[in-house]
């Protein structure tokens, strides 16, 4: 994949972007962004290429993970913060710190695979669920880039799941 700048990952990290990340961990905040902003933004997202949300400018790097039903196989789109490490993309299953894990972890630990749009390039991942040793290494750098899941990670008992996806590359077995 052609990478996207740096400064694409890092978009918005002005003082908008700080409020903007914090309102969306208080009570509040999150019932607008379960019930509101995660319906909007998947149009918004998608009409623009991966490029703009609700919030206009994404506060976080965000990408729309497409993954097959685990019982229909149908096709189901989310839109998630991600956190660079190299080439690879990691995305959290924080349910913004609800009691239960998200519904496109359970399908995204049943198909292996999925398909990511990012900054409008549209390409198929493989995904692995970090190990606790590599999630523990790599959770400070992943909260630096997506503040929230401090807020997320107090607000829950269970383990939160973190995600490595993949680019397959032409030629790669997928």
């Amino acid at each position: 994949m052609a990478d996207p700048p740096a400064a694409a990952d890092t978009a918005g990290r002005g003082a908008y972007a700080r409020l903007v990340n914090r309102f969306s961990a208080t009570p509040v905040g999150t019932w607008l962004v379960k019930h509101v902003a995660s319906r909007l933004d998947p149009v918004i997202f998608r009409a623009s290429g991966g490029r703009l949300t609700s919030t206009i400018v994404p506060t976080l790097p965000m990408l729309s993970l497409t993954v097959p039903g685990r019982r229909t196989g149908r096709p189901r789109t989310v839109q998630l913060a991600y956190h660079r490490d190299g080439d690879d993309l990691l995305v959290v299953a924080s349910a913004m710190g609800q009691p239960r894990h998200p519904a496109w972890r359970h399908n995204l630990l049943a198909a292996g695979r999925a398909e990511v749009l990012v900054r409008g390039e549209r390409f198929p991942v493989v995904a692995r669920r970090l190990d606790p040793e590599e999630k523990r290494r790599l959770w400070p750098a992943i909260t630096r880039t997506i503040p929230q899941m401090r807020t997320y990670e107090r607000r829950t008992d269970r383990d939160i799941d973190v995600f490595r996806l993949t680019r397959v590359r032409d030629g790669d077995a997928g």
